[in-house]
């Protein structure tokens, strides 16, 4: 992480977020002053070196915001007398989203388990298992012999039991509990019991109508400081209750030749530096599917082969008020 301040008529300060960094190199591509540079993504990526993705040169930085407003995913941050300028209005912003519909999402929690930038929080709360079954159990303590096979076949794990004779005569020792918060009365264990000393009854069916509906709440919440766009969330939910934005639209291919060929399982630097988990290998080939990717291009800045090519037909930067920023800002949407 670095900062970079400047003080005069206004307190300018660049700041760098390393943790939402995926090196895409947008913030270079588009720095009038060739101050920013990109590190060596892949060893990063892999863990071989420990340093930020991006670096930037205090001597001939001007605190333009240029890369602070390009970047997609909030790595930079360009604040002007302590206000970001993604909050003013004279600055260009993203019209991303990404969003959960709270009345909709039922909290199955796929969308948790996919996000490959660690975006989502998840809390779910599930109704006890107790209030939605009745019955009763019994155990005689003289008749069982602490077998285990009831513990041993229960489902629940409901059953404990503590056989630690003194001899083979002694019972004292011995235990045995039913822990009524984990049994569902199904009746194994009686079934099982070769001595005929578990009672069991279950009445949930008899009085289904006096059990409550079970309900599931919870919270699912997308961090749009940290996510990346890629729709895994979105694509994976089984009721369409989340809303993502992308920030480019378009097509990444792979362009071979004679002399360059992708190199599959030998390099997979692609695969390695790709934020959206959008690529694999297939065949041997690099393979990337479009309905994952946010077409940043990372992967094209890490090729070794230099045989990946975005191009970008469309950008949801919006608020572009600067003829000349307009000029720059666009050239990400040349094929790159």
């Amino acid at each position: 992480m670095f900062n970079i301040e400047r003080e005069g008529v206004e307190r300018r300060i660049l700041s760098y977020k390393d943790k939402n960094c995926v090196g895409c190199g947008i913030c270079v591509n588009v720095c009038p002053t060739d101050s920013l540079k990109l590190g060596p993504i892949v060893p990063i990526a892999r863990g071989l070196i420990e340093m930020d993705l991006v670096s930037c040169s205090s001597d001939s930085c001007v605190l333009c915001g240029l890369c602070s407003t390009a970047c997609p995913f909030d790595a930079l941050s360009l604040t002007i007398d302590g206000v970001a300028i993604k909050e003013m209005g004279e600055y260009p912003n993203w019209n991303v989203e990404s969003t959960v519909d709270d009345e909709e999402c039922m909290y199955c929690g796929r969308c948790y388990s996919v996000c490959p930038s660690d975006s989502i929080l998840f809390e779910r709360n599930l109704p006890n298992p107790v209030d939605l079954v009745r019955g009763e159990i019994e155990i005689n303590a003289d008749d069982c012999i602490y077998c285990s096979f009831c513990a041993d076949m229960c489902p629940a794990g409901a059953i404990n039991i503590k056989n630690v004779p003194a001899s083979s005569s002694d019972v004292v020792n011995n235990s045995i509990e039913v822990d009524l918060s984990k049994c569902i009365f199904c009746g194994i264990c009686k079934r099982v019991c070769p001595e005929n000393a578990i009672k069991q009854i279950c009445s949930t069916c008899m009085v289904s109508d006096e059990i409550p509906k079970p309900e599931i709440t919870g919270e699912t919440f997308i961090s749009e400081e940290s996510c990346v766009n890629c729709s895994w969330c979105s694509e994976i939910c089984p009721v369409d209750a989340i809303t993502i934005t992308k920030p480019f639209e378009g097509t990444l291919e792979l362009v071979e030749s004679d002399e360059k060929v992708c190199k599959g399982d030998s390099c997979h630097a692609c695969l390695d530096v790709c934020p959206c988990n959008a690529v694999e290998i297939v065949d041997g080939k690099s393979v990337t599917n479009l309905d994952f990717c946010n077409l940043c291009g990372a992967c094209v800045t890490a090729c070794p082969q230099d045989i990946r090519v975005v191009s970008r037909t469309a950008m949801k930067l919006e608020n572009i008020n600067s003829e000349s920023w307009n000029e720059i800002l666009n050239t990400l949407l040349v094929g790159k």
